[in-house]
């Protein structure tokens, strides 16, 4: 059997594990060093950065490379994975490696919060102007390239309010005018939309999300197809980034068992979704899986299934709802095993947000049931 021939279920398992770093043991054992020694000094002068090669710490040791390989397996097509301290840091990392003073940004109106502040900040100070599109453009995004545009910056489903992209169709037409296609891909994960397949030069997780899976480690990755990785890693490097080891092997940890976890966090929280669109305190649910979400067909043609989180509107109090619930946390993040709940205020300056009075949750691994029965609770609550 090839490499090809393995299900992703399979690659999670298998990525990364060569021999040669792991030896005798099941997983690559957390390899902590900054200096690297050599044999002698036609040693070190022949020795270069590269996956595999001891160097010095920044370049990694076996227990980085695990992981950037088995997340380089998850997309075929991919020449390599950077692996960087946080998501904002595995965002804006590639959006320096692509662009230059006096380029122009397309980014979805839909970008998650940090990210639209580092375009509107940093890159504005660098020389990089930022314009902002519909999420739901489609083929029209045809219409708002300019002679400076030099990427696009997408996330499908969107943050907070999950308009799906069409991804394929933007990412084709980009490719015909040269310009560098980057997707913020943390909702759905390589298992649920392979983006390098759908046209996607650099795709992005935040995998202190689903890749983590505990709640325990601040980690980013971004995969590049051949024209782009060399650039990327060489970008990260001079920028000093670096995962530490522990950090490295956390995720390591929680990927393998990533595919067990998405499914169960899909029929939780679809589950959980259908139960609140029939509660009268609830207006939209917004929940790409459902056929009024923004975006729906695009998520039924290119997805291959929904993870654990959504947003839905509250005819009520807010604060008072969630500080109500006792099986839902309250706090940033998502994407670990505990249900989560937090008010959210999107921000748009192309399109309109879908409703004022927002609620996201993310559904753990807890039982869908009680989950319910606390949603419940404290729905009646607000009636009271």
């Amino acid at each position: 059997m090839t490499d090809r021939d393995k299900g992703k279920a399979t690659r999670l398992v298998e990525g990364g594990r060569r021999k040669e770093w792991r030896r005798r043991l099941v997983n690559p054992p957390v390899e902590r060093a900054s200096t690297i020694l050599f044999d002698s000094v036609a040693d070190l002068h022949a020795s270069r950065p590269a996956l595999g090669t001891y160097r010095y710490g920044l370049q990694g040791t076996a227990t980085q490379w695990a992981l950037a390989e088995a997340l380089t397996e998850l997309e075929p097509g991919a020449a390599g994975t950077a692996l960087y301290s946080s998501g904002l840091a595995a965002i804006t990392t590639p959006l320096l490696a692509v662009l230059e003073p006096g380029d122009e940004l397309l980014a979805t109106d839909s970008v998650y919060g940090p990210t639209r502040r580092f375009c509107d900040s940093f890159l504005s100070r660098y020389g990089v102007a930022t314009r902002y599109y519909d999420p739901l453009v489609g083929s029209g995004i045809a219409d708002l390239i300019g002679n400076r545009t030099r990427a696009i910056l997408l996330e499908s489903p969107g943050s907070l309010t999950m308009e799906v992209q069409d991804v394929p169709g933007i990412c084709a037409i980009a490719r015909k005018r040269g310009i560098v296609t980057l997707l913020d891909n943390t909702w759905a994960t390589p298992l649920l939309f392979p983006a390098i397949a759908a046209g996607v030069d650099i795709t992005v997780l935040a995998a202190t999300k689903y890749v983590g899976g505990h709640a325990d480690v601040m980690l980013g990755a971004a995969t590049a197809t051949p024209d782009h990785y060399d650039r990327l890693q060489e970008i990260s490097w001079d920028l000093g980034h670096c995962v530490s080891p522990d950090d490295a092997w956390l995720g390591s940890r929680g990927l393998r068992t990533m595919a067990v976890r998405l499914k169960q966090h899909e029929e939780s929280a679809l589950k959980v979704a259908d139960w609140l669109k029939s509660q009268p305190q609830v207006g939209r649910v917004l929940h790409p899986a459902f056929s009024d979400c923004p975006g729906h067909e695009q998520w039924k043609r290119d997805f291959h299934g929904s993870s654990g989180l959504f947003s839905f509107e509250l005819k009520g109090a807010r604060a008072a709802f969630i500080d109500g619930l006792e099986l839902f946390g309250i706090g940033y993040s998502w994407g670990g095993y505990e249900s989560l709940a937090l008010p959210i205020s999107p921000y748009r300056t192309t399109s309109t947000a879908p409703a004022p009075n927002l609620v996201r949750l993310h559904i753990g691994l807890e039982d869908p049931d009680d989950l319910i029965a606390d949603l419940g609770e404290s729905l009646a609550a607000l009636e009271r």
